[in-house]
């Protein structure tokens, strides 16, 4: 998988669940919003910031 997510985008990125900040975990290409417990995809470089696209973090 190649990491061509700009980490610049995390300094205007919010969560559209919870207004929060989101973190950004390479590993799984996530950028993960905490307060919302959601991860929203990262693909082909570009965040999926739909909340219908996230991954419920309590599932894990």
């Amino acid at each position: 998988m190649t990491d061509n997510f700009d980490r610049k985008l995390l300094q205007i990125l919010i969560c559209p669940v919870s207004s929060g900040t989101l973190d950004y975990d390479e590993e799984n290409q996530e950028l993960i919003s905490n307060s919302a417990g959601l991860a929203y995809p990262i693909r082909n470089g570009i965040p999926i910031m739909l909340p219908s696209e996230a991954r419920n973090l309590s599932n894990k």
